[in-house]
């Protein structure tokens, strides 16, 4: 079937029209940009909805954009992409380890992850060329300077202050850029095997210095309890012992005055039972007398006691008991 000059030209022209509708619109999704270039130069920047452009004057700027990538073997692969869009979105970068040397000359590896967002797309594309590949390499320069003012210890327990340090010159660095660097996290540090298995030694032995010191200061809280439990038990004994002298001495003492006001009744009874014309003296004597000569003329665990001639003054005392006796009965 032949078409006529007239149709061809029409379907000609048709289809240019649909060429130019197709390249004339732009869809840009959400926190997305598109810069548009008139004749090589920046015009305007497309935002999110459709947005109409004039075809083969104007057209988006291409931009090479670094991509990482993990592959099926869990490789980290490298991609230079050629893109015509750019993400507001904050992203996020993880740098492969970075081999870095300390203060005291000590090769470790470092892995770094590093949050930022673009806030100014016309300078993040004019004003530096593949942006992630450029944070990349002023991230490494950065942690090897910040890095090299620590020692292997101070690296190792100041990942906040190197995070802070990184991210502030950072920040500063890609402000230009239209970049904005909001956090840098360093999520691993490996120090060589040889040192790695000497801080082990260390820490084990660290431990082991630990434990006897609490042993020894658990061992020295249990002796100054267990001295001053015996220290309370002593105190608290001779407290006891204290008392029981003091009570006893009490019940000695009330016996004696007890004794005494008894036989000063018994003394009282016999002066008033005996004449006052005898010597109630001469009666105690010889109460005191007789008592004696009963301990000395009874034994005691069957043995024989001798009466010495002086005793026998104790009889002429019966005489007195006699004499006072007889007054009483007269």
């Amino acid at each position: 079937m032949l078409f006529s000059p007239g149709i061809i030209v029409v379907l000609g022209l048709l289809a240019f029209v649909i060429v130019l509708v197709i390249k004339g619109i732009a869809i840009v999704q959400q926190a997305e940009v598109i810069l548009i270039e008139r004749l090589g130069k920046y015009d305007r920047t497309l935002t999110s909805g459709i947005n109409i452009i004039y075809p083969f004057v104007e057209k988006p700027r291409p931009i090479l954009w670094k991509f990482d990538k993990m592959d099926m073997y869990q490789n980290r692969v490298v991609i230079i992409k050629e893109i015509d869009r750019i993400d507001l979105r904050e992203q996020i970068y993880d740098f492969p380890k970075q081999s870095v040397i300390t203060k005291d000359n000590v090769n470790i590896q470092i892995d770094a992850l590093i949050y930022f967002q673009i806030t100014d797309a016309v300078r993040a594309v004019y004003e530096i060329a593949n942006l992630p590949h450029a944070i990349e390499k002023l991230t490494k320069t950065t942690l090897r300077n910040v890095v090299g003012e620590l020692d292997l210890d101070g690296t190792l327990t100041s990942r906040d202050t190197i995070n802070a340090k990184i991210r502030a010159i950072l920040d500063d660095a890609t402000d230009k850029w239209g970049v904005k660097v909001n956090r840098v996290e360093i999520q691993d540090i490996t120090p060589p095997a040889e040192i790695k298995e000497q801080m082990e030694k260390q820490m084990r032995a660290e431990r082991d210095r630990r434990a006897v010191i609490l042993t020894a200061e658990g061992q020295k809280m249990a002796n100054i309890l267990e001295a001053e439990g015996k220290r309370e038990a002593f105190i608290n004994e001779a407290e006891g012992i204290k008392k029981s002298e003091i009570l006893k001495a009490e019940g000695d003492a009330g016996a004696r005055i007890k004794r005494a006001e008894a036989e000063a009744e018994a003394i009282r009874i016999i002066t008033d039972a005996i004449s006052t014309s005898s010597d109630p003296i001469q009666y105690l004597v010889a109460v005191r007398y007789i008592e004696a000569w009963q301990e000395m003329v009874s034994g005691k665990d069957n043995k024989v006691v001798y009466i010495p001639y002086e005793a026998t003054a104790v009889l002429g005392s019966i005489g007195g008991i006699k004499d006072l006796v007889s007054i009483k009965t007269s």
